[in-house]
């Protein structure tokens, strides 16, 4: 990644430009939607400046876009978020239908459905950018570094989330320091293995997809890029 991209305050790391060309798309807001990974975060950094300055135009719901999309979808982002319920991707980008490609799983943990997931949104839909949006005061972080403390094990397939987690604990920190950086040392290591999948590292390699690591603040509602 290369650049840097403030948008209100919002800086998000950008990557070269897409070699792609914009995708039209009747019936929506405008007459082409992002179609490189610059493009992509600066409407996502536009988005999350509405958000968290209450001015969301709640874009893309109208009754002609629905009927748009009927047709089928350009979504220009894939976003692998939390399952967390306070931060849905649509509204902290105050994006709409067909704008976002969402997967949430708690504290973005991949598994096969998670990559196949992905992929599909890069290889099939032309999908530009894919952001790992991590967020404060992440549940599932903050249950896998107390197991990783006491030794404990989690219930149910939840043992599993902190198998995937607790490669990237921060043991160098303690108490909520722990959990705050492990937050984004887990977004890293998500975003990096993301990018070493062997067709999304040939889009990367072509300039034809970014991988970026981000994080939402509950406290500001401000999204900004892990370097």
């Amino acid at each position: 990644m290369a650049g840097a991209l403030a948008v209100g305050g919002a800086a998000l790391a950008t990557a070269p430009a897409s070699a792609s060309a914009s995708t039209p798309v009747t019936g929506r807001r405008t007459a082409t939607r992002p179609g490189t990974a610059d493009e992509a975060l600066r409407e996502l950094a536009a988005g999350n400046r509405r958000w968290r300055t209450f001015c969301e135009r709640h874009p893309d719901e109208t009754p002609a876009v629905r009927q748009s999309l009927t047709a089928g979808q350009h979504p220009f982002a894939v976003v692998l978020g939390c399952i967390d319920s306070r931060v849905p991707p649509e509204l902290v980008f105050d994006q709409g239908l067909g704008d976002l490609m969402t997967v949430r799983t708690a504290g973005e943990v991949l598994d096969e459905a998670v990559l196949g997931s992905v992929a599909y949104g890069v290889l099939e839909l032309g999908i530009p950018l894919v952001m790992v949006l991590g967020h404060q005061s992440c549940g599932a972080v903050k249950a896998a570094v107390q197991a990783d403390l006491t030794g404990d094990r989690l219930p149910a397939h939840i043992q599993y989330l902190a198998d995937q987690i607790t490669p990237s604990i921060d043991r160098t920190k303690q108490g909520d320091a722990r959990v705050d950086s492990t937050i984004d040392a887990n977004v890293r290591a998500v975003s990096a293995r993301l990018a070493a999948v062997p067709d999304l590292a040939a889009k990367i390699s072509a300039g034809e997809l970014a991988v970026v690591g981000a994080r939402y603040e509950l406290t500001t509602q401000l999204v900004h890029a892990l370097a």
